[in-house]
């Protein structure tokens, strides 16, 4: 059974990581509006993948006989400044993720439950994959200076990014 502070808290996290699936939706629209279906399959695939670790989170909650308490999600940013800014964006907003990840993960070694401090690892982990991500398509896009050629064919490139879902 979850202790009420870790029930409050995996909502808390689970609602954090459908905001995440919001705001890479709507850096998706942006790309799509610039015709760079590539660029916005990229987020579309942050998404999905943002939904995912949501979804973990709140069968987990029930699996540990908790109550998932689904919660007002904030609206994202819709207006973006350039195509870096979105990356830029993206890169510190998985920051973000990846403190309310720790955060949490501090609250399970307080409260010395064994099972979500071994639950929440995977998501450490994902952490330290997702920011890697963000900083190399960062990177990329800066690289290129986020325009020109250089910028079609990184939208080429992230044409071909797909999601797949991890092992349970």
């Amino acid at each position: 059974m979850l202790s009420n502070k870790l029930q409050s808290e995996l909502n808390k996290q689970m609602n954090n990581e459908f905001f995440s699936e919001y705001e890479y939706l709507s850096m998706a629209a942006y790309f799509h509006g610039m015709n760079l279906d590539g660029m916005a399959n990229y987020f579309h695939v942050q998404a999905q993948e943002e939904h995912f670790h949501a979804m973990k989170i709140f069968h987990y909650i029930i699996d540990k006989g908790g109550k998932v308490e689904l919660q007002q999600i904030a609206k994202p940013d819709v207006d973006f400044a350039s195509p870096i800014t979105v990356f830029e964006k993206a890169l510190e907003h998985e920051k973000k993720v990846t403190k309310s990840i720790n955060d949490l993960m501090d609250v399970a070694i307080k409260e010395n439950d064994h099972a979500v401090n071994s639950f929440l690892k995977w998501y450490v982990d994902e952490q330290v994959e997702e920011e890697a991500s963000a900083s190399k398509a960062l990177g990329k896009m800066q690289l290129i200076g986020g325009k020109g050629e250089g910028l079609l064919m990184l939208d080429q490139e992230f044409a071909q990014r797909t999601f797949v879902a991890p092992a349970a």
